[in-house]
C-alpha cells in the first residue's frame, strides 16, 4: 500500500472539488486531490453542463432565490422545530441541528457567498453573463460562465497543475473508506487507484466532493426504486459519479439530508450522444405514452419551472418513454429550436399514422387521442409561445393549461423523450463552513462535504442553483479546511 500525506484530501475534481483545492492551496495548504476519472475527462459534471447561477446580476442572486428554496425545504416538517431554525447554531436544539430539511441558514450563506465567487472565479479568468437559454422564455434569471463549465474546470484546473509543489492529483482513483484516528478525528480516506493498487492518503481534514449516485445503478434502484432503470445521467460525468462520497460519510455517522428517493431530472432524446440533449419544446404541442396516449398537462406553466415534475411522469410511464408531437405550426414559432438541443431530426409523417407507425405506438389509439385533443382545443386565437396564453382544453383529460392548439397541419413530427438524471438530490447535512454534521447534530472533526455531496434538495431542484452550490460550498471547505489544518477539533 502506498502512503503520501497531505493537510487536505479533497475527493471529486468538479467545481466543488476544484473549488475547495485552489481555495485550501491559497490559504496555505497543500492538498491532494483524487478523481476517477482520467484527467482528459476529469470535471465531473461540471465540464459537460452550462453551469448556470440563479443571479440577477454577478453582484447578487436572484430575486425569489430564497423563496425558491423555503418552498423546497422538504414535505412537511414540524414547525415547533423549524422556527427555531433563526437561533444560534449552539442555541438549535440537537434535533433542528441533525434535522434533514434545508437549513435556511446554509442556504443564506450559499446566497451570501455567491457574488464573492463569482468574483474569485474572475481572478483566473472567468467571465460570467447572460448565456442563451433553451427555453422561449423564464419564470427567473440567470447567468452562467462564458464557456460553460468546462471554462471552469479548465481554469481552475490549469491553475492547479500550476501549483504542483502544493496540488497533488491521483487520477483514476476512487476512495474506498474514510480514515479515522484515536480521537475519532477523519484523517484521510483509503483509495484505490489505477490497476487496483491500494492507496492511503492522510489527511488533517477531508474534503468529500466526489458527487451523487447518479453513476450507481444499484443505489438508484435502492433509493428511487425500479423505474430508474430507464433513466441515465445527463452527461458522461455523471457516470463517474457513484456514490462513495455520500456512503463514506453515512458510514461515521453523517446526518442524511436532501430528498434520497429523488433527482433533478431532464427530458432528453435517448437517440442523442449529444451532452446534455435536452427536448423543451413539448409545452408547444402534445406529450404521447408508448400506448398513443397523452398523460399530463403539457403547460401548465412555464417550462423552465414545470419540466423537472412533467420529466419524472415519463419515467414513470411503460418503457420510461414519451414522445413530444407537433404539426407544421411549430416553424410559427420564432427561435423555437433553441429548446431542442439533439441534433437527431425528429421522426416524421405525412399523415398522423405515418407518425404513428414512426414512433412505434398503436395507431388507432394515437388518432383517438390526438382527435380528442384536436376537438377539445379552443376556437379563439391569441397563443403566445412567451407568456402564460390562458389558451386551455375544455373537456378533456388531461387538461392542457396553455398554449393548447389542433394538431392538423402537415407534416406531423415528433421527438422521443425520455428522463435523464442530471444529479441526485440525497447527501449530508453541513452548517455554514460546510463541516459534516453527525446523526447527533456535532460536527465530525476533520469531515467536510461540497456539492452533491451536500444534501439541499427536495422535491423539485431550485434552478441554476447546482454549480454555484458546488463553488460555494467548495471555497467554505476549502478555507476553513487550510485554517484548521493544524487544529484537533
Amino acid at each position: 500500500m502506498h502512503d503520501s500525506s497531505f493537510d487536505v484530501v479533497v475527493v471529486g475534481c468538479g467545481i466543488a472539488g476544484l473549488s475547495a483545492a485552489v481555495m485550501a492551496q491559497q490559504n496555505g495548504a497543500r492538498v491532494a486531490i483524487l478523481e476517477r476519472a482520467p484527467k482528459d475527462e476529469r470535471g465531473g459534471n461540471t465540464r459537460y453542463t452550462e453551469s448556470l447561477w440563479r443571479m440577477k446580476s454577478v453582484d447578487a442572486v436572484s430575486e425569489d432565490f430564497l423563496d425558491k428554496f423555503a418552498a423546497n425545504a422538504g414535505g412537511w416538517p414540524d414547525p415547533g422545530i423549524v422556527q427555531e431554525a433563526v437561533l444560534d447554531r449552539d442555541c438549535q436544539p440537537r434535533v433542528l441541528r441533525s434535522l434533514g430539511v434545508v437549513d435556511p441558514q446554509v442556504v443564506a450563506a450559499i446566497a451570501d457567498d455567491a457574488p464573492k465567487a463569482i468574483a474569485w472565479l474572475a481572478d483566473f479568468g472567468i467571465k460570467f453573463d447572460d448565456i442563451p437559454m433553451y427555453f422561449l422564455s423564464q419564470s427567473t434569471t440567470r447567468m452562467g460562465p462564458i464557456g460553460g463549465g468546462l471554462a471552469l474546470v479548465e481554469a481552475l484546473g490549469g491553475y492547479a497543475d500550476r501549483q504542483s509543489d502544493d496540488i497533488k492529483f491521483f487520477y483514476e482513483t476512487a476512495a474506498r473508506s474514510l480514515i479515522i484516528d484515536d480521537t475519532g478525528r477523519v484523517a484521510g480516506v483509503e483509495a484505490i487507484g489505477d490497476g487496483n493498487v491500494p492507496l492511503r492518503i492522510t489527511g488533517s481534514n477531508v474534503v468529500l466532493a466526489c458527487g451523487g449516485f447518479q453513476g450507481n445503478p444499484e443505489m438508484l434502484s435502492h433509493y428511487v426504486g425500479p423505474q430508474s432503470q430507464f433513466i441515465r445521467p445527463v452527461s458522461r460525468g455523471g457516470h463517474y459519479n457513484r456514490g462513495e462520497g455520500v456512503r463514506m460519510a453515512l458510514n461515521v455517522g453523517a446526518a442524511p439530508c436532501g430528498d434520497f428517493g429523488s433527482f433533478h431530472a431532464q427530458p432528453v432524446d435517448p437517440r442523442s450522444m449529444d451532452m446534455e440533449p435536452v427536448v423543451m419544446n413539448y409545452n408547444l404541442g402534445v406529450l404521447i405514452n408508448d400506448s398513443g396516449k397523452r398523460f399530463t398537462d403539457e403547460g401548465p406553466a412555464m417550462v423552465d419551472a414545470t419540466y423537472e415534475v412533467v420529466t419524472r411522469l415519463i419515467m414513470g410511464e411503460r418503457n420510461g418513454i414519451a414522445y413530444a408531437v407537433f404539426d407544421a405550426s411549430l416553424d410559427e414559432v420564432e427561435n423555437w429550436n433553441v429548446t431542442v438541443r439533439s441534433r437527431v431530426p425528429p421522426m416524421q409523417g405525412a399523415t398522423l399514422m405515418e407518425l404513428a407507425v414512426e414512433m412505434g405506438v398503436d395507431a388507432q389509439e394515437f388518432n383517438r387521442t390526438i382527435d380528442a385533443y384536436n376537438a377539445a382545443c379552443p376556437s379563439s386565437d391569441g397563443f403566445d409561445p412567451l407568456v402564460l396564453d390562458g389558451l386551455s382544453t375544455t373537456s378533456v383529460n388531461p387538461k392542457k393549461s396553455n398554449w393548447a392548439r389542433p394538431i392538423v397541419v402537415p407534416p406531423f413530427r415528433a421527438w422521443p423523450v425520455i428522463c435523464s438524471n442530471c444529479f441526485t438530490f440525497g447527501g449530508v447535512k453541513i452548517d455554514e463552513q460546510a463541516r459534516v454534521v453527525n446523526t447527533e447534530g456535532d460536527i465530525i472533526p476533520g469531515l467536510y462535504a461540497a456539492g452533491e455531496v451536500a444534501g439541499l434538495y427536495y422535491r423539485v431542484y431550485t434552478g441554476a442553483t447546482s454549480v454555484m452550490r458546488g463553488a460555494v460550498t467548495g471555497r467554505m471547505a476549502g478555507a476553513d479546511a487550510a485554517l484548521r489544518r493544524n487544529s484537533t477539533s
